[in-house]
């Protein structure tokens, strides 16, 4: 009989999604773990994977269709040994086909139909010899090139996920080896990585309410788009449920910028480049990650019935793409060197505004930064974006007069606002975390041992 291919969740909060390009034809044989589609979601572009396999016999979705609901009708595909045309001429009796249209209204509901996915998502699980094993299409592909075994590797990605950068580590070491996955990933708490459940879309004013006020003809209407409603959903929702506490500090920024001087000029140049450039905003990210491990008590999620205290500080950091932003986050920054955070943050930021990063790399984490400060920004308070319960704002460095001994002098000054979820971050406590993060920022040779 024919076999459905449905619209998948390519996340725990996706109602819809564009599907963005078709990589098969009608008439074309596919296998388990083809790449048959692109699907682009309110922040990237994924591949999508078949799961069975067939002769695609008709792709009801044209490439290009916007506000394709999940679980609506994409492709059939005919079985081994099943007429093709029969199968074809079968096509939307299982689910209805979405219509090429812009995308629903904002306060839309969430489709409540039964899931019956037969596409996966690109990070999806896979079964090497009965167990699962999770990881990325290009870890497995490049596995599959390699010859490596996926079930013999320790994977470094979200909750063991095996990830580009193991099977090259594999490659450049001979062969895949037997390891154990980490036991901090397979004992996270996943009610802390998974977001907030999907809601429905928050309701302004009426449109027509609003255009009464205005000149006909002195406006446009630019419909949202996925992006923007679902950061308006988010917000609405954080303020809603999370009971917001501010502190604020100025961190004296002279002796860092200093030592990120003395570290970019000793740079070792590679290709006729220097390995690494490092910015201040890297050097943030590493003393909030510090100071998270330093105050264990504030790296924190908040769930009805228990406290989810993380054994990492996975940092996310703000980043504008056109129509939003999005958060790629640093994973166990606590434990990485700048040079690393750097050259991690410069990937992950150029691929965020190509909408090209996976869902798990800005899916979850332990805490955020944002920082405005290069934008001239003296100070401001961010939004606690769940299942984070702290959020730190930075504003810009600027020369201040300050008093030291009595005496008057001038200083580069950095003004900093760390949003708490009062549930389980309070006043003393989230004053503690913005002491160690200032600390060292002020001593900056800390985070070098």
């Amino acid at each position: 009989m024919p076999i459905n291919i449905t619209m998948p969740a390519l996340s725990p909060t996706m109602e819809e999604g564009n599907l963005s390009k078709w990589l098969v034809k009608e008439g074309d044989t596919v296998k388990s773990g083809d790449v048959i589609a692109e699907i682009e979601t309110d922040k990237a572009t994924m591949e999508v994977e078949a799961v069975d396999e067939g002769t695609v016999a008709k792709l009801v979705v044209p490439a290009g269709t916007e506000g394709v609901k999940v679980n609506a009708l994409i492709a059939v595909l005919a079985a081994d040994g099943e007429d093709v045309s029969a199968a074809a001429s079968g096509a939307g009796s299982a689910a209805p086909a979405p219509k090429a249209e812009a995308a629903p209204k904002a306060d839309a509901a969430p489709t409540q139909s039964a899931p019956a996915p037969v596409a996966a998502p690109a990070p999806a699980a896979v079964s090497v010899d009965g167990n699962r094993t999770f990881s990325s299409p290009l870890a497995r592909r490049l596995a599959k090139e390699a010859g490596i075994d996926l079930s013999a590797v320790a994977g470094s990605g979200p909750h063991g996920r095996v990830v580009k950068s193991d099977i090259e580590a594999v490659v450049a070491g001979g062969g895949a080896k037997a390891a154990a996955a980490p036991a901090a990933a397979a004992s996270a708490p996943q009610a802390a990585a998974a977001p907030a459940p999907a809601a429905a879309a928050p309701k302004g004013a009426s449109e027509e309410a609003v255009l009464k006020l205005f000149e006909p003809g002195s406006y446009e209407l630019v419909p949202h788009d996925g992006m923007r409603k679902t950061i308006a959903r988010r917000l609405v929702e954080s303020k809603q449920t999370i009971p917001h506490f501010y502190v604020s500090v100025d961190c004296e920024l002279d002796a860092l910028l200093a030592l990120r001087a003395q570290l970019n000029d000793a740079a070792p140049r590679k290709d006729n480049a220097p390995a690494y450039k490092l910015s201040v905003n890297d050097m943030v990210i590493k003393a909030m990650a510090l100071a998270l491990r330093d105050v264990p008590d504030a790296n924190v999620s908040w769930t009805d019935t228990n406290m989810v205290k993380h054994k990492h500080a996975d940092v996310g950091v703000a980043v504008s793409i056109p129509g939003g932003l999005i958060t790629p986050i640093i994973r166990k920054a606590e434990e990485k060197t700048l040079s690393t955070i750097s050259n991690e943050m410069r990937d992950l930021g150029k691929r965020a505004k190509d909408r090209k990063l996976k869902p798990e790399e800005y899916q979850g984490g332990t805490s955020s930064v944002s920082n405005m400060g290069m934008m001239g920004v003296k100070n401001f308070a961010a939004v606690v974006n769940p299942p984070h319960a702290t959020i730190l704002a930075v504003g810009a460095g600027e020369q201040r007069v300050v008093v030291r001994k009595g005496e008057m002098a001038v200083a580069t000054v950095m003004s900093v606002t760390l949003s708490t979820d009062h549930r389980c971050v309070d006043g003393a406590l989230g004053a503690e975390l913005l002491q160690a993060f200032k600390g060292y920022i002020e001593n900056p040779m800390g985070m070098l041992v």
